[in-house]
């Protein structure tokens, strides 16, 4: 037998008697250690163990005990039906494949693959939105006679070539996704309506060949300029451009058909460009550093003008606008009652209109809304989102 090493000798030479339970312990853990080279562990630590173990065997009987005890309110208890969501290659199994519509929105789908989407030889519209799916390859599979595609809130970023079969498409949502560039749709001539809202998109490009395009949504993206590319597009009657970095109108003069233009909360700080635009009914202009309302000449289809937080201190350049029914400037600094006459007093369409957060409100705050019925005409049926009573 090995012996102990000389420091174990000594302690255990100079320690004092121990009661039973421990001489057990000590010499029962010591016989027990194959390497007698190792320090044995202290009676106190397996005390401790011992103490330990007896406590969680304690614990586990305590666990397994049924003993009837009422369950009180925020006790938890097992669910014993879990909910399971299904394999994607599950989802469609069950589905038509004489199918037009397919819808299967917020499933947590990672792979449009595993849908087996070849099946549905016949489908019109397919819907997939708010899912998982990183990847557009699998529309390979589906007809080419499709009308309608959405995948809206996914995270695609890259825009397959297979998208290029699908030439009979007229809807394609492809918004809040992380695609960079708009590429591989040039032969989608029949669309008629684009979004690509909440992307990564700097560059709007390879849109010409859609002569047909109605509708087109780029908001919250970080386009920095209007390129020459909108030029192409002469049957476009909305264009969405909020939350860019826009500071300049340009390149609009083709869009003759456009009615809906929205540039909110770009860079812009001047009013021009829009000319050519004479059939425009809806201008979204808020959030921009706009100092002076102008050049409207030719706008005179106009029913609404939205140039909410800008710096706009003087009403101007707008009683031409006969068939403007709300104006909206909210957070500018108009201070005059006499301007808001002036140039909105005649205008017989006018129904709602939005002036707090100037001067005009901040300093008249009790007489404000008598003011302004004063000064408008009696079409005025509200004033700051709130009814004018009658």
């Amino acid at each position: 037998m090995s012996s102990t090493p000389d420091n174990t000798t000594q302690a255990s030479a100079t320690a004092p008697a121990q009661p039973d339970l421990e001489t057990q312990l000590a010499s029962s853990s010591l016989s027990e250690t194959p390497d007698a080279s190792l320090a044995p562990i202290s009676t106190s630590e397996l005390l401790s163990q011992t103490e330990d173990e007896d406590e969680d065997a304690d614990a586990n009987e305590d666990e397994n005990e049924d003993n009837g005890a009422i369950q009180y309110p925020g006790t938890v208890v097992p669910d014993p039906r879990i909910d399971e969501i299904d394999a994607d290659i599950d989802l469609t199994r069950d589905t038509d494949p004489d199918s037009e519509y397919l819808d299967l929105i917020h499933l947590k789908i990672h792979s449009m693959e595993d849908l087996g989407l070849s099946r549905f030889r016949k489908l019109q519209s397919l819907c997939l939105r708010q899912n998982l799916i990183l990847s557009m390859a699998a529309v390979a599979e589906l007809p080419a006679d499709l009308e309608e595609l959405d995948l809206y809130d996914n995270r695609i970023n890259h825009i397959s070539s297979a998208v290029n079969n699908l030439t009979k498409l007229k809807n394609l949502d492809l918004s809040f996704n992380k695609i960079k560039n708009i590429k591989n749709i040039d032969r989608l001539v029949d669309l008629e309506n684009l979004y690509f809202v909440q992307n990564k998109i700097s560059e709007i490009k390879n849109l010409s060949t859609l002569k047909k395009l109605k509708n087109l949504e780029l908001g919250g993206n970080r386009v920095a300029e209007i390129l020459p590319e909108m030029l192409e597009l002469p049957a476009l009657e909305q264009l969405w451009l909020g939350k860019n970095k826009i500071a300049r109108f340009q390149n609009l003069d083709a869009l003759a058909n456009l009615r809906v233009l929205s540039i909110q909360s770009n860079r812009l700080t001047k009013i021009e460009g829009l000319d050519k635009l004479v059939n425009l009914e809806e201008l979204y202009l808020s959030h921009n550093g706009i100092s002076k309302i102008e050049n409207l000449e030719n706008n005179t289809k106009l029913t609404v003008l939205d140039v909410t937080s800008n710096r706009i201190s003087k009403l101007e350049n707008l009683s031409h606008l006969a068939e403007l029914t709300d104006f909206w400037c909210s957070y500018n600094q108009v201070s005059s009652f006499d301007e808001i006459s002036k140039q909105l007093g005649g205008l017989k369409e006018l129904d709602t209109v939005y002036f707090e957060g100037n001067p005009v409100q901040l300093t008249n705050p009790t007489a404000y809304r008598r003011k302004l019925r004063l000064c408008l005409g009696e079409s005025l049926a509200k004033i700051d989102a709130t009814y004018v009573k009658a």
